[in-house]
């Protein structure tokens, strides 16, 4: 069902979209009538997905956001397709955790690569048309651990936090270019790993599944772990025009995860 939030017709790009949280922002934007350009590295269950959707709603796009000319490449992509784009959602990325001092300059420039120089690139090519859209936005998906630090997050939550200070210097562009730029740090969000973690502990405590999940999201200090769909419909939020004021906002979408001001 379409909300009317004047998305019908407008075009976006969503990286990393073949599973969770970006698999769930493109069924969302469908959903709200928008055309959606699929990215990720996984080109087999990228075309299923998109193949679910309703037809010519979404097109499989597979690259790997590593490569300098990915980026491009798939804004091209877009534009020929839909003759316009209006949105750009980058969540393409996924980094590496462990002891500070056994993460070596590869998993630190791997960790950068894709989820931070990927959205660099990804927005940087898609810039103009954002500008031509003339209600052009990008949605940055950072992270919690952008603003909570963690002795074995250094990667993910410097990465997360780089982020965040680009979407705050890219709204200040947008003021200019009529291009909105927003950042979403999703909390615990039942991805395949938590959901592989949550079934691990309901194993070996001789527990209901939901049951170790309500133990374990209380250790983090929530009622209950976010679901996929909940991200997709804050940014089908940030993309609309019920949000044409909202300019360089950080929204913590963790169910009350961050408790700092």
């Amino acid at each position: 069902m379409r909300m009317g939030n004047g998305l019908d017709r407008k075009a976006a790009i969503v990286t990393g979209a073949s599973k969770g949280l970006g698999l769930a922002i493109a069924q969302r934007l469908v959903a709200e009538g928008m055309r959606v350009l699929m990215v990720a590295r996984s080109a087999e269950a990228l075309a299923q997905h998109a193949a679910a959707l309703p037809e010519a709603s979404a097109v499989a796009h597979p690259a790997d956001l590593r490569a300098p000319e990915a980026a491009s490449a798939a804004v091209a992509e877009a534009v020929a397709r839909f003759g316009r784009l209006d949105l750009v959602v980058n969540n393409a990325g996924a980094t590496q955790r462990g002891d500070f001092l056994a993460l070596d300059d590869a998993a630190w420039a791997d960790g950068y690569a894709l989820k931070f120089h990927g959205a660099v690139r990804m927005t940087r090519a898609a810039w103009p048309h954002l500008v031509a859209s003339g209600s052009g936005v990008v949605v940055n998906i950072a992270g919690a651990g952008g603003r909570i630090a963690s002795a074995d997050f250094t990667i993910g939550g410097s990465v997360n936090a780089a982020l965040m200070n680009l979407t705050k210097a890219l709204a200040d562009r947008g003021v200019k270019d009529g291009v909105r730029v927003c950042c979403i740090n999703p909390g615990s969000i039942r991805s395949d790993r938590l959901k592989g973690r949550i079934a691990a502990l309901a194993a070996e405590r001789g527990l209901p599944e939901e049951e170790a999940a309500r133990m374990l999201a209380s250790e983090t200090g929530v009622a209950r772990f976010g679901e996929p769909a909940e991200i997709g419909a804050v940014v089908a939020f940030l993309a609309g025009a019920d949000a044409g004021y909202v300019q360089g906002a950080i929204l913590d979408v963790d169910g009350g995860w961050i408790r700092a001001v």
